[in-house]
């Protein structure tokens, strides 16, 4: 039994330059401290190896600190050994990566940069394929087809890319073969890119991020660990959980009379799990100014709680009624202003997009009105 944990796209060194300067720095310790919670899974489950399917780094030019701290962090798990592949973010172009990452490799990490079988066992062999450029343009894993590994040996791929124009960018430039591993016989591909964790087939697999950066995906940080009983046996294939934060994406589709400022208090997550949440609430639907308003006052209110929170009201309408104009004024020039833009609002005379933004300059009039009540 050769048993092993499959990750990839740490990205370490993302700079998260669009969130708040606090959070900026949380989210980069968490992808540093992500080797840290992929070693205790391996340790937990008898693992002795982490085969890093590209993307380690963000950048072709990660900080000399940055470099180090990541090696020192894998240094320190020993009895562990790491394999570090070149992804698209960190590929083979970055000459000063990985000659600095050289002349600095610990004791247990291997790097993975030439197309040519690695033994990490006697009876393990692996096949990397090192991304040479950021589009290389090809299949990178055409020469597993031709690998020679010894006799009876497990063969085990490693790449970072797409299949079949499946990839986290959406370029699909660069097409692995979807049935890689029954050409090249492998018992197991390790794939990164996706960041997303997926299957192809029972032998190739995505890892997915082990620390999710984005709400594409909703699912949470995690590895895979594989076990391999002997050549030819299909794999056991186990997700383990490894983030440190939440990317959820919440969906309230709202009628006209909800409340929905308490339909989102039901659905929000609780207590201390709040802290390490990042949360894109997405609206849609109608709804009336005054629960509007209340639903902005909700997220306003519990919106310290969370490490990042966000409304999307692209696809939420106004339900304005004459009587709602009231809570604007009973007459004046804020009650004539707010009587042209519900009327632009249902002129079926107008193009789409002026009727939307006629409703939200009412919707924003409405909140300007309430934040002025005593």
């Amino acid at each position: 039994m050769f048993r092993f944990i499959h990750s990839s796209d740490l990205h370490i060194g993302k700079r998260f330059g669009n969130m708040p300067e606090e959070l900026r720095g949380r989210l980069r310790d968490a992808r540093h401290t992500v080797l840290d919670r992929l070693a205790a899974q391996a340790r937990a489950a008898g693992a002795g190896t982490i085969l890093l399917a590209g993307d380690c780094f963000d950048t072709e030019t990660p900080s000399p600190a940055m470099l180090r701290q990541a090696l020192a962090a894998m240094a320190g798990h020993t009895g562990l050994r790491w394999v570090m592949l070149p992804g698209n973010h960190d590929s083979l172009l970055a000459d000063e990566l990985w000659a600095a990452a050289r002349s600095a490799l610990p004791a247990n990490v291997v790097l993975a940069t030439e197309p040519e079988p690695i033994l990490l066992e006697a009876a393990v062999a692996l096949l990397p394929a090192p991304c040479t450029t950021r589009r290389p343009g090809r299949d990178l894993t055409e020469w597993m087809d031709r690998a020679a590994t010894p006799e009876g040996a497990l063969r085990l791929g490693l790449a970072h890319g797409a299949i079949q124009s499946f990839s986290e960018d959406g370029s699909g430039l660069d097409i692995i073969a979807p049935d890689r591993a029954s050409r090249a016989g492998l018992d197991y591909l390790a794939l990164g890119d996706w960041h997303g964790q997926m299957a192809v087939n029972t032998r190739s697999w995505y890892s997915g991020t082990p620390e999710p950066d984005r709400f594409k995906h909703g699912e949470p940080g995690r590895a895979l660990l594989v076990s391999l009983p002997a050549p030819g046996a299909l794999p056991e294939v186990t997700p383990v959980e490894t983030g440190s934060f939440a990317w959820r994406s919440l969906s309230l589709e709202l009628l006209s009379g909800d409340d929905a400022a308490a339909l989102l208090a039901a659905q929000l997550p609780a207590g201390a799990a709040r802290r390490q949440t990042l949360l894109r609430i997405v609206a849609s639907g109608r709804l009336r100014p005054a629960a509007r308003m209340a639903l902005e006052a909700e997220i306003a209110a519990v919106a310290p709680e969370f490490a990042d929170l966000q409304l999307d009201s692209e696809a939420l309408a106004a339900d304005c009624e004459d009587t709602d104009l009231d809570a604007i004024d009973r007459a004046g020039a804020l009650r004539q202003a707010a009587e042209l833009l519900l009327a632009e609002s249902r002129d079926e005379s107008r193009p789409e997009a002026e009727r939307e933004i006629a409703g939200e300059a009412l919707v924003r009039l409405f909140s300007y009105c309430d934040a002025m009540q005593p």
